[in-house]
């Protein structure tokens, strides 16, 4: 392993990373557990915790990332997100979880609590903008701190090149790394690839990709996609709504079909979203070869 985790996504070759969210109740956190050591023994680059909508799971995200760390030999990424959080708060977030182990962070400014599309409004003695919050999580010693990015634009850029602009402040105020919205749509991402090269920008793109393998996941994209799912995304999956099975089958085939896709396209990792389960990660990475050195 290379010295800090900007420099090993840097030199991934045909890897994955993975992302859990803390669970809500004791049989969650013991079924996530066993998922949890499961994916350990195929080696992601990293192991990233989300916040929860709203930031609602902020003390989840701080013990599970730092169970992470001390249990296992993951590299946890732990959201940091600004929604409802005043700059002291946050600097103690970030302090919880340098003592906890996790040095590094994916920073972001969050949905609006509640309602993900209503206006965003920053708390009265918060943060503003990711950039901002970037800045932060470096002052207070994270080794590193990764973005989001969006390869059709956030919802509240007015085109794709206010958007670009906004995605390279944040590696301009000290970003290492990016992780794309859920890819669905290859060519959008590679896109954004093209775009950020085009402004000289060598930072690490990193793709998201979630098997969709029920009616219900289907429903989780729309909510993480903003409604921007593609139309054969739902042309795909309709035959099969009455069949579980089927459902999952074609769920992974067609994450397997993008995976290929973007391996041939030169991308060498591919962050894959686990809710918290083993089976169908695992099955991405034996098929597409992404798991790590033992």
């Amino acid at each position: 392993m290379s010295d800090g985790l900007v420099a090993d996504l840097r030199d991934a070759q045909r890897r994955f990373s993975v992302e859990f969210s803390p669970a809500h109740d004791e049989e969650g956190a013991q079924r996530q557990w066993r998922a949890v050591e499961r994916l350990a023994r195929l080696r992601p680059v990293f192991a990233s915790v989300t916040y929860g909508a709203g930031g609602g799971t902020r003390e989840g995200t701080v013990e599970l990332a730092s169970r992470l760390a001390a249990r296992t030999d993951l590299r946890p990424v732990a959201h940091l997100t600004a929604v409802g959080q005043s700059v002291p708060q946050l600097r103690g977030v970030v302090r919880d979880l340098l003592a906890g182990g996790v040095t590094d962070v994916l920073a972001l400014r969050g949905d609006p609590d509640g309602d993900p599309r209503a206006p965003w409004r920053a708390h009265p003695q918060g943060l503003q903008h990711a950039d901002e919050l970037v800045r932060l999580a470096l002052a207070e010693g994270v080794r590193s701190a990764g973005v989001a990015a969006f390869p059709l634009g956030h919802p509240e850029s007015r085109d794709l090149d206010e958007d670009l602009r906004h995605l390279l402040g944040k590696f301009a105020a000290g970003a290492g790394f990016a992780i794309a919205q859920l890819t669905f749509d290859v060519e959008d991402f590679l896109r954004l690839r093209d775009r950020l090269a085009a402004a000289g920008c060598t930072a690490p793109l990193v793709p998201g990709l979630l098997p969709v393998t029920s009616p219900k996941v289907l429903e989780v994209t729309r909510r993480l996609t903003d409604g921007h799912e593609p139309s054969w995304l739902q042309r795909r999956l309709a035959p099969f709504l009455d069949d579980r099975g089927a459902f999952r089958e074609e769920g992974v085939r067609l994450a397997l079909e993008d995976g290929r896709r973007l391996l041939a396209e030169g991308v060498p990792l591919l962050h894959l979203y686990s809710l918290n389960a083993a089976g169908n990660v695992e099955t991405l990475v034996e098929e597409l070869g992404l798991a790590g050195p033992r």
